[in-house]
């Protein structure tokens, strides 16, 4: 059956004598997040997407070009904007890695150890240079106009795996460059977006979680109601339920009061299993040394585990913020250094925990910044922003490990050689969890919506 239903269709099933409840039974099975099939055979489950925020710059990182280097100090013209700017070489070496030979830069060591896993794109390009509407755009296809993330589309299309836990988590957003809009729903229904766990108070409150040795997951306020019994806490919500509904079947659809209904039922239900997947205390003394938790990388290493065990438990699309800015403007050579430390170990270990558990291979780990950086120099040692030609990663999930995909040109200025656009990019995503993205529609307004908008192509070269 298919599951996909515009306005006009609820509507008119709910005016012909249909509730809400029979309609989503109808429509999605036994709760709003039921799990769907895909339009074909999926290559991934889920997707751990690691943000990280500010533009890594690609031609320091990823973009080995020893063109660049050789022309560092002279002069190039590049347009308008950068006449006669200053070439500038990557400021720390690159190595070759793994079988595949991949090019990455030295300060990613743990990294490196799986060159063979990484699918590295060198040829990605977005619309703007500016943060909040490169991140907005990196996350919803659009930077003018407020559309659902990707994220929501990925819980629209499939649904859950636990009826227990949200579909969509995100671990530390940030609260700028679109805040709450780079994981809503916009105009999808109001349980596909995605739920914040912590906030930017974080860094301080881990150093004292690890430290008096509790409670080592984000926080998530108000998951128990010690005041009230499970059994009370049911009753109260069955008759606001019942309240909402005669409403709903009095007056016709009415999303805000659809969205309300779905959120009090998963709030309730997430209060038995929430508190276990965010404690950490059960994991090995390996498994948390592996991550780096407790040497100094706390934070993120923490959300990179916590990706895994929410992953293990059925959350379909994760997405962790790095903590860490990656906009360089000036200090490149030391604050690069400084960001790889932190995130380096980590990443390498999520990657290392989810294949010796054998969910690499259907969970899709993709690691991007909203643009890459430009290849002369900004300050005397800094970069400006670059939105023509930068630099992402995919793993597991069905890409082809190993792989550079793409490639700028010989300075690492603009995309080349299969350039991907934002929206080929979504639109790639989607086909590895097995949904076409010109079918994964909602109407709106009297519109077909989609991510991809009336773009994108799935680059079939990065397919395993």
């Amino acid at each position: 059956m298919n599951t996909i239903f515009s306005r006009r269709e609820m509507l008119t099933t709910m005016s012909s004598g249909v509730g809400w409840l029979a309609f989503a039974a109808l429509a999605q099975g036994k709760s709003g997040l039921a799990s769907k099939a895909a339009h074909f055979a999926p290559r991934a489950k889920r997707v751990i997407f690691l943000t990280m925020r500010g533009g890594p710059s690609h031609v320091d990182l990823f973009d080995y070009k020893p063109e660049l280097a050789k022309r560092d100090g002279k002069r190039a013209a590049l347009g308008r904007d950068s006449a006669g700017a200053k070439l500038f070489g990557a400021v720390h070496p690159f190595g070759r890695y793994g079988q595949s030979g991949q090019w990455m830069t030295t300060l990613y060591p743990h990294l490196a150890r799986h060159a063979d896993d990484l699918c590295i794109i060198n040829s990605m390009h977005t619309d703007l240079p500016n943060h909040a509407q490169a991140f907005v755009q990196m996350h919803t296809g659009s930077f003018q106009f407020v559309r659902p993330s990707v994220g929501a589309w990925t819980l629209y299309g499939l649904g859950t795996e636990n009826d227990n836990l949200p579909g969509f988590i995100t671990l530390n957003p940030p609260a700028d460059n679109g805040g709450a809009q780079n994981y809503g729903s916009a105009f999808l229904p109001a349980i596909c977006q995605g739920t914040r766990i912590g906030g930017s108070q974080l860094p301080d409150l881990y150093a004292a979680l690890l430290k008096k040795d509790v409670a080592p997951g984000p926080p998530m306020k108000n998951i128990e109601n010690k005041v009230v019994s499970r059994d009370l806490q049911r009753a109260q919500i069955d008759l606001i339920r019942g309240l909402n509904e005669r409403k709903m079947e009095r007056d016709g659809a009415h999303p805000e009061i659809e969205g309300m209904i779905q959120s009090f039922e998963l709030a309730f239900r997430m209060q038995s299993e929430v508190p276990e997947v965010l404690d950490l205390r059960g994991e090995s003394e390996a498994t948390l040394k592996l991550y780096g938790i407790g040497q100094g990388k706390d934070q993120f290493a923490r959300q990179c585990l916590l990706a895994r065990r929410l992953a293990e438990a059925g959350v379909r699309f994760i997405e962790i913020a790095s903590g860490v800015q990656w906009d360089h403007h000036n200090r490149l050579r030391e604050q690069l250094a400084t960001n790889c430390a932190a995130t380096d170990q980590p990443i390498a270990a999520l990657l290392s925990d989810l294949k010796a558990r054998g969910m690499l291979n259907d969970t899709l780990v993709v690691w991007a910044g909203e643009f890459g950086r430009t290849p002369y120099a900004q300050s005397g040692d800094g970069r400006d922003h670059n939105h023509k030609g930068y630099s992402i990663w995919m793993a597991g999930g069905g890409v082809k490990g190993g792989l550079r995909y793409g490639s700028t040109d010989e300075i690492g200025y603009k995309a080349a050689q299969n350039p991907m656009h934002i929206h080929d990019w979504h639109a790639t995503i989607l086909h590895l969890l097995g949904l076409d993205h010109t079918k994964l529609t909602y109407n709106h307004g009297g519109r077909n919506f989609r991510l991809t908008n009336v773009g994108g192509e799935v680059a079939p070269g990065i397919l395993a």
